[in-house]
């Protein structure tokens, strides 16, 4: 097992619960997230599966410091993160990336694609060679130079980055989109992760998608952990129901006797 870029121990948050807001004073607090302990090691892309409201979206807001434990601790490359200051979190900042789901809530539709590009790298002193990094980063997920001057509506989905992280989280990243567009976005993450090195925890309900991009799994429902264990295992042994119903309800084609068979008159000549 590789050395853990993040470990995490009895980690809780709690959040205000606007459901149970007086009219005077502060909402009361609920405890989203119950005591976790998991690592995600240096290098490997980790799923983080469950059903809406099981804390995985928290979890991973919580991991890069968006969210602060009210209980437990989180240590990256050996360092506690658990109440560092914002001061004392900016320069990680450049080290703890998201990937957003929806870029038309979270692009500026007023500035340009090469534009959002460079405003990370020159807040975390990469300003040097703008134009040649920005060219770099469309070149890495695939889009042409010509993008560069486009804006936000005139893009189809996805995300890219111009820096080099140490660590990704990927929160619902392809829920919506078609299955052509899913498959292209997860070959590329995969082939970002590989070639870049990247520690990537990668949230989804969908255990389908879960399988086909990541190594490990940790399997949440109600704000606990249930289950953690390499991909391949879990699929061919879950140890919980919870698990088992999960992985029972990832939709399957259903495929006819025969469908690799070419009827006769479409067979070409011999």
């Amino acid at each position: 097992m590789a050395e853990p870029l993040f470990s995490v121990r009895g980690l809780k948050v709690a959040l205000p619960d606007m459901t149970r807001k007086p009219l005077i004073g502060r909402a009361p607090l609920a405890e989203i997230l119950k005591g976790l302990d998991f690592d995600l090691p240096k290098g490997s892309v980790t799923g983080i599966v469950g059903e809406s409201g099981s804390g995985k979206s928290t979890l991973g807001r919580a991991l890069v410091r968006l969210l602060e434990p009210s209980a437990g601790s989180i240590s990256f490359e050996r360092l506690d993160i658990t109440h560092l200051p914002e001061a004392e979190l900016r320069p990680l900042r450049r080290d703890l990336q998201m990937i957003f789901q929806d870029p038309m809530s979270s692009l500026n539709p007023r500035r340009t694609i090469a534009s959002i590009i460079a405003a990370p790298l020159k807040q975390n002193g990469l300003g040097d060679n703008l134009r040649d990094r920005v060219a770099e980063a469309l070149q890495r997920v695939g889009l042409p130079q010509s993008f560069a001057g486009r804006y936000r509506h005139e893009l189809s989905g996805g995300g890219g980055g111009g820096g080099a992280p140490k660590f990704v989280l990927a929160d619902e990243i392809v829920s919506g989109l078609d299955v052509s567009t899913q498959a292209q976005i997860l070959t590329l993450l995969e082939k970002l992760a590989e070639e870049m090195g990247l520690t990537v925890a990668f949230i989804s309900h969908d255990l389908s998608v879960i399988r086909r991009l990541c190594r490990q799994v940790i399997v949440m429902r109600e704000g606990r952990i249930v289950e953690a264990s390499a991909t391949d295992a879990l699929f061919e042994n879950p140890r919980q129901t919870y698990t088992r119903d999960l992985i029972a309800a990832i939709p399957l084609p259903e495929i006819d006797d025969g469908w690799l068979d070419i009827p006769s008159a479409a067979k070409a000549p011999t």
